[in-house]
């Protein structure tokens, strides 16, 4: 048995990974994370120019989960001169191609409001090199954090934070992944993002970040979700695992369920910033084992894990 590493992955670059999402490489026979590779390393200035500039980080795992081999970034995302920031990927593989879609912001911004945000869709073949195929029109131009998800019917259903509604999760839906038809808001219990949907033990749930834990939603129909809690709202006893857990994924095999997470174990909790300082911005990606227990999830993010958390053979199709 080989044990999980805890961390389980820090940037070795800027030192400010977030918002992993993970994939099965089919070329390369291994597990992908990508995530946003937010500049801790960043000059110490009073703004929040180091949130932004980001690429999509990638790293890969051989040995189902254990370790993660830092891989560099995802290639042809710019479709414009300069430098712009990449935001929170969601990957889907439809079995012939990749599909991703990413947050997307003009340039550097070094204040939080006053720009748009948008979702872009871009496609490949290896996982490293993607080419854009759109900007997708959705319910305003302040979106961010896409989750997709195969409907049981056929096509697909996107949820993603909408934050000129008030920071809900509104949905739209595709029959090919690249028209999109916006169905409206799906959940409204709070501000929140990161929205990531998951089948476990005959229901679905829903995961959203509320910024003190992931709030638990519960769906038989994918129409309407319930409230059921919160997971990952107290701070991890392991390695780097101080504080909330934040914008998470969830991947569900035959191993079970495992959410990918990260902390910002230097900081404290409730600390609005700036953050002017490594320890202060620095994340860590963080794994911990989900269950269903009588209506809601449960998660210890304290459980060892011994590897494989991912099947070695990649998942079932």
């Amino acid at each position: 048995m080989t044990t999980v590493a805890r961390p389980l992955f820090r940037d070795p670059l800027h030192d400010g990974a977030t918002d992993p999402t993970v994939i099965w490489n089919r070329q390369a026979g291994e597990w992908w994370m990508f995530y946003t590779s937010r500049r801790a390393d960043a000059p110490p200035m009073d703004d929040v120019s180091w949130i932004h500039g980001t690429d999509i980080g990638i790293a890969s795992s051989a040995d189902g989960g254990a370790g993660w081999l830092y891989r560099g970034i995802a290639e042809g995302l710019d479709i414009e001169p300069g430098r712009h920031t990449y935001w929170a990927p969601e990957i889907v593989d439809d079995g012939t191609e990749y599909h991703m879609f990413v947050s997307v912001i003009r340039g550097v911004p070094t204040q939080w409001a006053g720009h748009a945000r948008v979702i872009r869709h871009y496609t490949s073949h290896d996982l490293f090199s993607w080419t854009y195929r759109s900007t997708l029109s959705l319910s305003s131009e302040r979106v961010i954090d896409a989750c997709v998800l195969r409907l049981p019917t056929g096509g697909y259903r996107m949820w993603y934070k909408d934050e000129a509604d008030d920071a809900h999760t509104y949905a739209a839906d595709s029959d090919d992944l690249a028209r999109w038809t916006v169905r409206g808001p799906a959940v409204e219990c709070s501000k929140h993002e990161g929205p990531n949907v998951f089948e476990l033990g005959g229901s679905y749930w829903m995961l959203i970040d509320e910024w003190h834990g992931q709030r638990v939603l519960h769906s038989r129909d994918l129409e309407t979700w319930e409230p059921r809690g919160l997971i990952l709202d107290r701070p991890g006893q392991g390695p780097d695992d101080g504080g909330y857990g934040y914008h998470a994924d969830v991947v569900t095999s035959e191993l079970g369920a495992f959410i990918f997470y990260f902390s910002h174990p230097r900081r404290s909790d409730d600390d609005p910033g700036p953050h002017n300082d490594h320890n202060g911005r620095r994340s860590s990606i963080q794994v911990a084992r989900l269950r269903v227990s009588g209506d809601t999830l449960v998660c210890d993010r304290d459980e060892a894990l011994d590897a494989p958390i991912l099947p070695l053979e990649g998942p079932d199709r």
